[in-house]
């Protein structure tokens, strides 16, 4: 029996989101979409299956083909990131980095992490999340507004000061290089293990367009699989070293999971064959391409973004300033409303609260996914800066609202969806 004969009413809000994707264009940096065989995978006979433990150490019977999979998967993450032992268990980013601190911390343990206003997560040490009751999270920010640059002198004396265990690298709303060298050498001087959070850049270091944190000599590698890897909802742990290996596994399973989801499994494994391409590569390039041209027409227009533009796929605009005057929020819904999907955000010690920041995130690897290239990109931004700065005009709105739905229409969702 098919959905829309079994179950009209969920049938028709799926429908109804599908045809929202599809008129509409995702712009929050975290979001992709994935390929009719991913999704293919992620909806096969996995997803009726237990599969507690790891390949070859199962609880359960009837684990051949969970074990084929699961090790398929892990055998192209390695090649991928060029490491000897992949975990790709993980439920999500969080659950990893809270594994990956179970796995070389206790309780107490000091951490060196990216303070949330200047672009760090919440599982960076947040005080809302578990991990920063667990262990004493210190933060660090940046050193200028303007520029975005890690204060790292300042991070080298909070390293100095208070002795951490781990020092973790990366972001969720930061759009500068990261000096992983630098981190390295400081976490040196204090005897200290690194972490390369590198959720949001995992598909662009997998495609060769930035660098890897394992090549710079980090210990850990975390990273989700559904965002510019182009993978099923999940995370993974990545690392060289056996022993880190060992307990990385035992702090995944039994320590915070039960069983995996092989289905998500299986359908990251395909998306991992298909970042094994030539094509991926040209795709990471691109989505970076795109941001710049973004940044191009952003300046162009006089917009201001914070940390003066981007280095890698995303972009956060100051709302409040030059010529627009909203909040994070206000500008969230206006571009909703000309379908442009963007998520408000704080800006670097923002005056205001995260539920009405002072800022937007918008980024490229959804739009690079559906084929467009530079002078869409610069248009797309044209189009926010309108949008944005006459809010109440109507005409203007809908205008650009069937602008939207014809690039949709020229460049349409990967089949499958």
């Amino acid at each position: 029996m098919t959905l829309i004969s079994q179950d009209s009413t969920a049938a028709q809000i799926l429908f109804s989101e599908a045809k929202r994707q599809q008129e509409g264009l995702e712009l929050i940096p975290s979001e992709n979409y994935v390929s009719p065989a991913v999704l293919e995978a992620l909806a096969g006979p996995f997803i009726n299956k237990y599969a507690e433990g790891y390949p070859g150490r199962r609880y359960y019977g009837g684990q051949a083909y969970t074990d084929a999979i699961e090790a398929l998967a892990q055998e192209r993450a390695c090649e991928l990131f060029r490491c000897e032992y992949a975990n790709v268990q993980p439920l999500s980013g969080a659950n990893a980095n809270l594994a990956a601190y179970s796995a070389v911390l206790r309780p107490g343990d000091t951490v060196l992490g990216m303070d949330l206003s200047c672009g760090g997560h919440l599982t960076h040490g947040h005080p809302v999340t578990l991990s920063a009751q667990i262990y004493h999270f210190v933060r660090y920010g940046i050193a200028d507004v303007t520029t975005g640059e890690i204060d790292y002198d300042a991070l080298e004396r909070l390293a100095q000061e208070h002795r951490p265990r781990l020092i973790i690298a990366g972001y969720s709303s930061y759009t500068r290089p990261l000096d992983y060298a630098r981190f390295v050498a400081i976490a040196q001087q204090v005897g200290a293990l690194t972490l390369a959070d590198v959720s949001h850049l995992g598909g662009l270091i997998a495609g060769g367009a930035l660098p890897n944190p394992l090549d710079a000599g980090f210990a850990l590698l975390t990273t989700t699989t559904h965002k510019s890897l182009r993978g099923p909802r999940g995370a993974m742990i990545l690392t060289r070293d056996a022993a880190l290996a060992k307990q990385v596994n035992k702090a995944v399973f039994p320590g915070l999971q039960g069983g995996p989801h092989m289905h998500s499994i299986a359908a990251l494994a395909v998306a991992l064959g298909e970042a094994l391409q030539p094509e991926f590569s040209d795709y990471a390039h691109q989505v970076l391409a795109n941001a710049k041209a973004m940044e191009r027409a952003f300046h162009t227009a006089g917009v201001s973004l914070v940390n003066g533009g981007t280095d890698n796929h995303m972009l956060l605009i100051d709302v409040t300033q030059h010529g627009i005057g909203l909040t994070g929020g206000q500008a969230e819904q206006a571009l909703e409303g000309i379908g442009l999907t963007v998520n408000k955000n704080i800006t670097p010690y923002d005056p205001r609260g995260p539920l009405d920041p002072s800022g937007i995130r918008l980024g490229t690897p959804a739009m690079t996914t559906r084929g467009m290239g530079e002078a869409a990109a610069a248009r797309i931004a044209e189009m926010i800066t309108l949008a944005l700065r006459s809010p109440a005009d109507t005409a203007l709105q809908a205008s650009l609202r069937a602008e939207v739905m014809a690039l949709c229409a020229r460049f349409p969702l990967p089949t499958g969806h």
